[in-house]
């Protein structure tokens, strides 16, 4: 099916074709003719689907710059939310790409936290037709009037299930009651969780549903590996498979942005050239870091879960889990930074023998069967913690007192296990 069967104009379906689609991906045939005849939309689907153009085209189309001299600032047209800086940064670059032929262009403007809001309130003088934001920045600017919604027809949230794991149901709610009630609404999520099943049913009129599987053929080349190996043993085995493999670039994903400091330094100290990702930085270091990598002057990028969505880099080989992720959807995601447009990639997981029952969970709720492997002069000899047995009183009391550890001992515990894990 090509582009104009969908509704959209020769301009946009020029832009598709020079962006890379020879023609829609199914995610795109689904939703670009029901965003133009106005329905709302609950769509289903995993990151490199295309999703960003399947609502980017028709938003582009729905909004209408005005051409010439215009004596009244823009109004907000179109309204997309994305959970990170990242993703705002990727979104707002795609659809900006695709309006870069048209005539009159739409003004498109990216705003999200963690930098100065001056500037961005400067970039909104004399409105805006689409905006891209995190959810705070968003509230900041409306706070100093930078920018009002009530204008908005069209809202989109995209990677609807990050943004509510990252907390923003207050900010979401306060942004939707600033707009009009009568307007558009398009979910875009690659997985629907309770959370996310809610907010859409309390916000969507009776969607169009699309839910995108991946077909074979359409899978991306990923090679998956589980690698057994003692905790403290980690970052050596790291070391050992960068150099032995040569690996050009490798995106390590870490748990915590302690783990990321300190296993960056330890592979600077190796001579790699190592930097962390997690969300402390500032938004210039992190895009710095990202660029970096991009361009191949830096190696090794160790990361929290911050770079697991809205995180495009060109011919990345190999992604690691050094720590497990969290889920099976954290996992999907992780490995999806690899084998992307038509390339091959390697997924690496580190296992250790307390996290291997949590590794299991993973292989079962993805459908896996990979060889659990060990590395010669890196064979594991932990063996996994006994379970935590909670000692009961029985006579209902909630437990023995003095056998029980304290707040602060269990606070000495969690610092003692992050050190010994790194």
């Amino acid at each position: 099916m090509p582009f104009s069967d969908l509704g959209l104009s020769g301009a946009l379906c020029a832009a598709a074709h020079a962006a890379g689609f020879a023609a829609p991906t199914p995610v795109q045939e689904g939703s670009i003719s029901a965003v133009l005849k106005g329905h709302d939309l609950l769509v289903k689907a995993q990151t490199g689907s295309g999703k960003t153009a399947a609502f980017g085209l028709p938003l582009l189309q729905l909004v209408s710059p005005l051409a010439g001299p215009r004596t009244a600032p823009r109004r907000v047209q179109a309204l997309v939310l994305v959970p990170t800086r990242e993703l705002a940064v990727q979104v707002g670059d795609v659809l900006k790409g695709l309006a870069s032929s048209l005539v009159p262009a739409p003004k498109i403007s990216v705003v999200f936290g963690g930098v100065s809001i001056n500037p961005q309130m400067l970039g909104l003088r004399g409105g805006s037709d689409i905006v891209v934001a995190t959810p705070g920045r968003l509230l900041d600017l409306v706070d100093h009037n930078a920018l009002h919604l009530d204008g908005v027809r069209t809202l989109v949230l995209d990677e609807a299930d990050r943004l509510l794991d990252q907390g923003f149901s207050e900010e979401l709610g306060r942004i939707v009651g600033l707009l009009n009630p009568q307007r558009q609404s398009l979910f875009f999520s690659a997985t629907f969780g309770p959370q996310v099943s809610a907010l859409a049913q309390g916000l969507l009129r009776d969607p169009v549903r699309v839910e995108v599987q991946d077909a074979p053929e359409t899978l991306p080349d990923i090679a998956q590996s589980a690698i057994a190996v003692d905790t403290r043993a980690r970052t050596q085995l790291l070391r050992h498979l960068i150099k032995q493999y040569a690996w050009s670039r490798t995106l390590v994903f870490v748990a915590t942005k302690y783990a990321a400091e300190i296993v960056a330094d330890k592979l600077r100290k190796a001579g790699l050239d190592a930097e962390p990702l997690h969300g402390q930085l500032s938004q210039g270091k992190r895009s710095q870091v990202l660029e970096d990598f991009k361009a191949s002057r830096i190696s090794v990028v160790v990361a929290t879960d911050l770079a697991a969505r809205g995180i495009d880099v060109v011919e990345l080989p190999v992604v690691v889990n050094y720590d497990l992720p969290r889920s099976a959807d954290d996992y999907t995601h992780r490995i999806g930074r690899t084998g992307r447009a038509g390339q091959a990639g390697l997924a690496v997981s580190f296992v250790t023998a307390d996290t291997e029952a949590h590794w299991r969970l993973i292989e079962k709720r993805q459908g896996l069967d990979v060889v659990l492997e060990a590395v010669e002069g890196f064979e594991p000899t932990e063996v996994a913690a006994p379970p935590v047995q909670a000692l009961v009183d029985l006579s209902g009391n909630g437990g023995v007192k003095g056998k029980r550890p304290s707040k602060k001992d269990k606070l000495r515990a969690a610092a003692a296990a992050a050190a010994a894990a790194v």
